[in-house]
C-alpha cells in the first residue's frame, strides 16, 4: 500500500487535505522520519488515525465517494470475516496451506482499517460475522455452500475463488467512475491486481487439489466443484470463458454470475458497459477474426482479457451470502 499515493488522492477531491492533516512539508518529513518503524503491522492504524484527524465529520467527503468507499468496505468484510472462519474451523484447511490464507485474511484486515480511517463517521457499522451466510442460503445457513466451513475443503477453496473473482470485477467496474482522476483510478487499479494474486493462488490450489484426487497430472480444465469431486475439473489460473458456470455445486450454480454479464451487457463501443467474461470483443476488435499471424480459439481470446462488473450485479452476488436480516449490499 502507497500512503502518500492514498493522500494525493484524496488531495483530488479535497484539495486541503494536507491543511487538515499537517503542511505537505511537515507530513513527508514526519513520515521520512518515520523510516523503518512504520511497519505493515502499524501502516493501517497510522492511516486510520490520520483520516480521523483529517475529518473530525466526514461531510467533506462527497457522497458518491463514500459509497464506493462503503462497498468496498462491505466486501473486504464479507472476506475477511470467511478467511477467519475457515482459518478457526477445525481440520478445515490443510496445514500447509494455511499460511497462505493467513496471508490473506490479513490483507483483507488491513483494508478494512484503512477504508475505516477514510470514511471516519460515514464508514458502515463493522457487521460482524453474524451478518453473513457463507453457504450462500441467505440466512437459512443451509444453502449449497454449507460444508464449505465445515468439513469440505473443496467447497471452501471453490467459494473463495467465487469471492476474490467477484472484487476483481468490482474494481475493474468502478474504474470508469474514477477516469478524471489518474492517481484515484491507478490507486483502485492496484487494488484489483492484488484480488487477482489471490484469486490465481486459490486456482492453483483447487488445481493441485484436483490433480491430487484424481492420481493424475494437473490440467487447464475449467471445472466446477462437481467435476473437482468426480476428479476431472482442474481451474486455471485465470478466468477462460465463464469458466464452466463459476466453482458451484452444479445441483445450483449459484456463482455463475460472477463471470456472466452485468447490466447493460452491451453498447457502443464509447459506452460503459459489462460483458461476460466470455467476451472476445475488445474496443470492437475481434480478438479471435482479427489477430495477426497467431490463431486464438474462442476460449483463449477470453482468457486475454478480464471483464468488469457493475454495482448493482456486484451487490445481487453478494446478497446470497448474508443474513436476510442484514442491510449489506442493499
Amino acid at each position: 500500500m502507497d500512503l502518500f499515493k492514498i493522500i494525493s488522492d484524496i488531495e483530488k477531491v479535497d484539495p486541503e487535505i494536507y491543511e487538515r492533516l499537517d503542511s505537505r512539508r511537515r507530513v513527508f518529513k514526519h513520515f521520512g522520519m518515520a523510516g523503518k518503524a512504520v511497519t505493515a503491522a502499524v501502516l493501517p492504524g497510522l492511516v486510520s488515525g490520520l483520516f480521523q484527524r483529517a475529518y473530525g465529520q466526514t461531510s467533506t467527503l462527497p457522497a458518491d465517494i463514500v459509497a464506493v468507499l462503503n462497498l468496498a468496505l462491505s466486501l473486504e468484510y464479507l472476506e475477511y470475516y470467511f478467511y477467519d472462519s475457515g482459518l478457526k474451523a477445525t481440520n478445515l484447511i490443510p496445514s500447509a496451506d494455511r499460511p497462505a490464507f493467513e496471508k490473506i485474511r490479513n490483507d483483507e484486515s488491513g483494508h478494512i482499517k484503512v477504508l475505516r480511517g477514510a470514511l471516519g463517521s460515514a464508514a458502515i457499522p463493522d457487521p460482524t460475522r453474524a451478518a453473513f451466510d457463507y453457504s450462500g442460503g441467505r440466512g437459512t445457513m443451509t444453502g449449497p455452500f454449507a460444508a464449505a466451513l465445515v468439513n469440505d475443503y473443496a467447497l471452501f477453496l471453490g467459494s473463495s475463488q467465487a469471492f476474490v473473482d467477484t472484487g476483481v470485477r468490482a474494481y475493474k467496474g468502478g474504474a470508469p467512475v474514477l477516469m478524471p482522476n489518474k492517481d484515484l483510478l491507478e490507486a483502485a487499479l492496484n487494488i484489483h491486481s492484488v484480488e487477482a494474486r489471490h484469486s490465481s493462488h486459490v486456482r492453483t490450489v483447487r488445481r493441485g487439489l484436483a490433480a491430487s484426487q484424481s492420481g493424475q497430472g494437473a490440467t487447464s480444465i475449467a471445472g466446477d466443484l462437481n467435476n473437482l469431486g468426480g476428479k476431472t475439473g482442474r481451474p486455471k489460473s485465470w478466468i477462460s470463458g465463464t469458466d464452466g458456470g463459476g466453482p458451484s455445486p452444479s445441483t445450483t450454480p449459484s456463482t455463475a454470475p460472477v463471470y456472466g454479464p452485468g447490466n447493460p451487457a452491451t453498447g457502443a463501443p464509447t459506452a460503459i458497459f459489462y460483458p461476460a467474461e466470455s467476451n472476445t470483443t475488445q474496443a470492437g476488435v475481434d480478438i479471435v477474426a482479427n489477430t495477426t499471424g497467431v490463431t486464438l480459439t474462442t476460449a483463449a481470446a477470453s482468457e486475454a482479457f478480464d471483464e468488469p462488473l457493475d454495482p448493482a450485479t456486484v451487490k445481487s452476488i453478494a446478497r446470497n451470502f448474508v443474513v436476510a436480516t442484514s442491510t449489506l449490499f442493499t
